[in-house]
C-alpha cells in the first residue's frame, strides 16, 4: 500500500508541476576567473558589482593579474577556468598547445599612445615619425616607450604602429614591457616618454600630468584591433556550458549598459580598477574615452584577429601564436538567442 501511495503521489506531483523531489535551486557553479584591473574588463566589473552572477547561480572566484602574459603563465600551470584578457595572450596560450577558446569579445580599438614631457613638444613640431628620430638626435638617447610585455595586445599594437604605420625600426626606440600599474607610475614619474597603452591609464595620465596628451589613437596604430576577450578552457566549456552561456548573457547585458549608461556602470568599474583609488568622475571619463569601444560579439573580430596573428608571427616580431580552433562562437550565439526570447 505504501508503494502504491508513493507512486500515485509522484504521478500527481508531475501532473501538477510540483518539484517536491528536486531542489528548489540548482547548486551554484564556481568558476575561477582571471582578470586585469583595466577598463577593457569592465563588463566583468559590472556583472560582479550588480550582483548578476550570483543571481544567475554563478560564483566567480576572481584573481587579479597585472597583464595578459601573467595570466598565460597561470593558465600554463593549470590554474584558472575562465579569463578576461587580450586576444594576443589568448593566441599565445593556444600557440602553447593549451586547449582554450575565446567565447566573447570585450572591446575593440582599445590602444592609444600617450606621451609626456619634451617628447610631446617634438611630436607637436615634427609629427610622431620624425619626432622619434629628432628626439634621439637632440637628447642623445632613444625615446622610451612603455607597454605591457611582449605578446600582449598593447605591445603588439605598439610594435605595429612603429613598424607598419610609421615605417620605423624597433631599434629606433626603447620598448619597455611592464604591468598596468607600473606603466602608469613610469609615466607619472616621467621615467618614460610615452606608452602604448589602454584605459584607464590614458585618461589618468592625460588628466594628472601637465603637458601629457594622446599622440596616436587606435585607428592610427592598428585599425580594427581586437582587444580584451572572454575565454575559457575547453574542459570547462564541456563541463559547465550552461553556466558559460548564462555568463555571456550577462556579458552582453553589461556591454549594453556600458555603452548606453556608463554613469550607472562607473561606480562598479571604479571598485575594481586602481584598487578603487580613482574618482568615479575620472573612471566615467575613461569609460567614455575614444579607446573604450565595448563590443561583445566574437564573430566580428575573427578577421582582425587573423591579421594580428600574422603580424605577431612576422619576422620582426616572432611571437608563437595560433588561431586554429581559437574561437567558439556557439556560446555567444546561444546567449544571444536566449536574450531575444
Amino acid at each position: 500500500m505504501k508503494s502504491l501511495f508513493k507512486k500515485s503521489f509522484a504521478v500527481s506531483a508531475l501532473a501538477l508541476g510540483i518539484t517536491a523531489f528536486q531542489p528548489a535551486t540548482s547548486k551554484a557553479v564556481t568558476l575561477e576567473m582571471a582578470y586585469m584591473p583595466i577598463v577593457p574588463c569592465s563588463q566583468l566589473f559590472v556583472i560582479e558589482g550588480m550582483g548578476w552572477a550570483k543571481k544567475a547561480g554563478i560564483n566567480l572566484k576572481l584573481t587579479r593579474f597585472p597583464n595578459g602574459p601573467a595570466i598565460v603563465q597561470a593558465i600554463a600551470s593549470g590554474k584558472m577556468d575562465v579569463m578576461c584578457f587580450g586576444i594576443g595572450p589568448a593566441m599565445v596560450t593556444r600557440g602553447k598547445g593549451i586547449k582554450l577558446k575565446v567565447i566573447a569579445s570585450g572591446i575593440i580599438e582599445q590602444i592609444a599612445v600617450v606621451a609626456q614631457g619634451e617628447f610631446v613638444k617634438f611630436v607637436d613640431k615634427h609629427g610622431a615619425k620624425k619626432a622619434i628620430t629628432a628626439f634621439a638626435k637632440a637628447k642623445g638617447r632613444k625615446v622610451k616607450i612603455a607597454s605591457f610585455p611582449k605578446g600582449s595586445v598593447p605591445d603588439t599594437v605598439t610594435r605595429h604602429w612603429l613598424l607598419n604605420m610609421l615605417k620605423l625600426e624597433l631599434n629606433q626606440v626603447e620598448l619597455i614591457g611592464m604591468g598596468a600599474s607600473r606603466v602608469q607610475q613610469a609615466l607619472l614619474s616621467r621615467s618614460v616618454d610615452a606608452a602604448g597603452i589602454l584605459e584607464p591609464i590614458l585618461t589618468v595620465v592625460s588628466e594628472k600630468l601637465k603637458g601629457a596628451k594622446v599622440i596616436a589613437g587606435s585607428k592610427d596604430m592598428m585599425p580594427g584591433q581586437p582587444g580584451s576577450t572572454i575565454a575559457a578552457r575547453e574542459n570547462i566549456i564541456a563541463k559547465h556550458r550552461a553556466a558559460l552561456v548564462k555568463l555571456i548573457e550577462l556579458h552582453i547585458k553589461a556591454t549594453k549598459l556600458l555603452k548606453k549608461n556608463p554613469e550607472k556602470a562607473a561606480k562598479h568599474v571604479k571598485n575594481f580598477i586602481a584598487k578603487g583609488l580613482l574618482s568615479e568622475q575620472l573612471v566615467l571619463k575613461a569609460l567614455k574615452s575614444p579607446s573604450s569601444n565595448f563590443h561583445a560579439d566574437p564573430r566580428s573580430i575573427v578577421k582582425d584577429t587573423q591579421y594580428m596573428a600574422q603580424f605577431q608571427k612576422s619576422k620582426k616580431i616572432k611571437t608563437k601564436v595560433s588561431t586554429k580552433g581559437l574561437f567558439d562562437t556557439s556560446i555567444y550565439e546561444e546567449a544571444e538567442k536566449n536574450l531575444m526570447k
